[in-house]
């Protein structure tokens, strides 16, 4: 009897490690995406009643953290993710291991160039301060943006990731301020103009529709750090992630983003 005990409870936990183990089902008719709180989660929540019509069920996990999103994508946890740009997506692969490939550019928020001491560009002075962030690929968005605006002139070959060093021509001598991204919407008034990312123009308080300049929808920045949809590779033929790709690009939901964000989230489609 003692036998047939010990048999029937080693048979019991043989089934729980199955069943703890074993990856969780998901409906294929649901479908699952990690998501930043802001402006992601918030774009998919616009989504859900078109996915219903189609005949899917979107579900959306808002992720704090820029790991977990990719690699409960990896796995299988969720189906799709919507957080990243691709310079991130590539890195995280090549770091990683992983397999994660994008499907769709939703949207992007643009840099834009911010009044200091000196309100409009054309009033900028011979030797003017111009704070741009000290991170490489921040700098370079930085730096082609002035030299979009006739400010400096940058060596052709810089691309996004030009540094000081890159500058070919500046005729005005204005210094060139390098310092910690997030820091520069707070010393504003300690230089002429700076140069914001747009999370932390949006975390201060700071329009983009009031910035002096923004980089623009057709420039390179925009279509490289454009915000996408991304899915394991292998998933990206999946019904249901072709009908969240038709609906996060619908004429609906570029009027939702035009009309919330104020320029601070511009729509890439």
């Amino acid at each position: 009897m003692k036998k047939i005990v010990a048999l029937l409870l080693l048979a019991a936990l043989v089934t729980l490690s199955l069943c703890a183990c074993s990856p969780k089902k998901v409906d294929s008719k649901t479908i699952i995406v990690a998501a930043s709180s802001t402006p992601h989660a918030e774009i998919l929540e616009q989504c859900v009643a078109a996915m219903a019509e189609k005949g899917y069920k979107l579900e959306i996990r808002v992720m704090g953290d820029y790991v977990i999103p990719n690699t409960a994508t990896e796995e299988g946890e969720v189906t799709a993710n919507y957080f990243q740009h691709k310079p991130y997506l590539d890195d995280f692969n090549a770091k990683n291991g992983t397999h994660l490939v994008s499907v769709a550019a939703i949207h992007y928020e643009p840099y834009g160039i911010y009044a200091g001491k000196v309100k409009a560009l054309a009033d900028l002075p011979d030797g003017a301060k111009i704070a741009v962030p000290n991170d490489s690929t921040n700098e370079g968005r930085a730096l082609q943006l002035l030299a979009a605006n006739g400010l400096i002139t940058l060596n052709e070959n810089a691309g996004l990731t030009a540094t000081k060093r890159d500058i070919e021509s500046n005729p005005h001598n204005y210094e060139i301020y390098e310092m910690e991204a997030a820091l520069i919407p707070d010393s504003l008034d300690d230089v002429d103009i700076g140069v914001i990312n747009g999370n932390y123009a949006i975390e201060h308080g700071l329009k983009v529709s009031e910035a002096l300049a923004v980089e623009g929808k057709d420039s390179d920045a925009a279509r490289l750090y454009a915000n996408i949809l991304v899915v394991k590779k292998g998933n990206e033929k999946n019904e249901g992630i072709l009908a969240l790709i038709e609906v996060m690009r619908s004429d609906n939901i570029r009027d939702f983003i035009n009309r919330t964000y104020d320029k601070s989230v511009i729509p890439m489609f």
